[in-house]
């Protein structure tokens, strides 16, 4: 009885780190894409993290395979990485980093509402209304947005990024379905070499600059370990001992993290009326987590 406690404040201590390291992606796709093509930096995370899974082998081949699993294992790997991907590097080349993260903070309200539909777990009509007030704020987030360097078409990069969301929120109610059964380092390792596959021909159509430039080589080795090895690491083996709508919930810290880190390093700025529009996000979020007995019945 003591352990369980003990077990939840660690999973929840390392789902914070999931969230940080995964507002400091925004700020190194920013860094990584300054130089190379998205693509590319996509498909070589990938290859970096596969890499890195090769000292965790004996792990990765621990977990209950049943028949018919494929089927929903290449969905998830399709949600995430694949289309995930794809939305977030068009995303971060049209809007800013801040942006980006801010709409992330829509991805626990998703979740909610995919677990609902998928495994059954209620939603209630207070986190329906959180939904609507924060899907609001990103509206307003959108509309208030002004054509910059960072943001040369926001009002297009954050409908992608809100499709990444989406995305997202699908990974992450079929990944606790199958967190029962495959480890943590198997539910990591397993989509990053799906990627590395389907990202593969993507390479030959692209052209690598001349020249190295080693912020962008290193923006993309961070990805590589921290990110896509780390973060999803840790995001996994939390999601494993917490129910999925309490790990969602966690997502709510990443548009603090993404606007703390832009800020920072990028010299990143919103303007009055985003600022408004992102405290609408916040304060959809927060209706959403309050509690309220009342269920909706579909």
């Amino acid at each position: 009885m003591r352990e369980q406690p003990r077990e939840h404040l660690v999973a929840l201590m390392v789902l914070t780190v999931a969230m940080l390291l995964w507002a400091s992606s925004f700020i190194a796709l920013k860094f990584a894409f300054a130089s190379y093509s998205p693509m590319f930096v996509i498909w070589a995370r990938m290859i970096i993290a596969c890499g890195c899974f090769v000292f965790f082998i004996k792990q990765f081949m621990r977990f209950d395979y049943k028949a018919g699993d494929w089927k929903l294992l290449s969905v998830m790997c399709l949600l995430e990485p694949c289309l995930y991907f794809i939305l977030e590097a068009e995303a971060l080349l049209n809007t800013s980093a801040s942006q980006a993260g801010t709409i992330t903070a829509l991805l626990p309200l998703f979740i909610a509402v995919a677990a609902y539909f998928i495994v059954g777990e209620r939603v209630t009509q207070r986190q329906m209304l959180g939904f609507v007030i924060a899907f609001i704020g990103v509206l307003g987030l959108t509309i208030f947005s002004e054509v910059n360097e960072s943001a040369p078409n926001p009002m297009w990069g954050n409908f992608l990024e809100f499709g990444a969301m989406f995305c997202a929120a699908l990974y992450s109610v079929l990944l606790k379905r199958f967190s029962v059964r495959y480890s943590a380092i198997f539910l990591t390792a397993f989509p990053a070499m799906v990627g590395a596959v389907f990202f593969l021909p993507f390479q030959f159509f692209i052209e690598l600059p001349q020249e190295v430039n080693w912020q962008g080589i290193s923006a993309i080795i961070y990805l590589g370990t921290c990110v896509t090895l780390g973060a999803y690491l840790c995001y996994n083996y939390a999601i494993s001992r917490l129910p999925v709508i309490l790990a969602g919930s966690f997502g709510n810290l990443i548009p603090v993290f993404t606007v703390a880190l832009a800020w920072l390093i990028l010299d990143e700025q919103l303007t009055f009326l985003q600022l408004i529009a992102c405290g609408i996000v916040a304060l959809g979020v927060v209706i959403s987590q309050t509690s309220n007995k009342k269920t909706i019945n579909c």
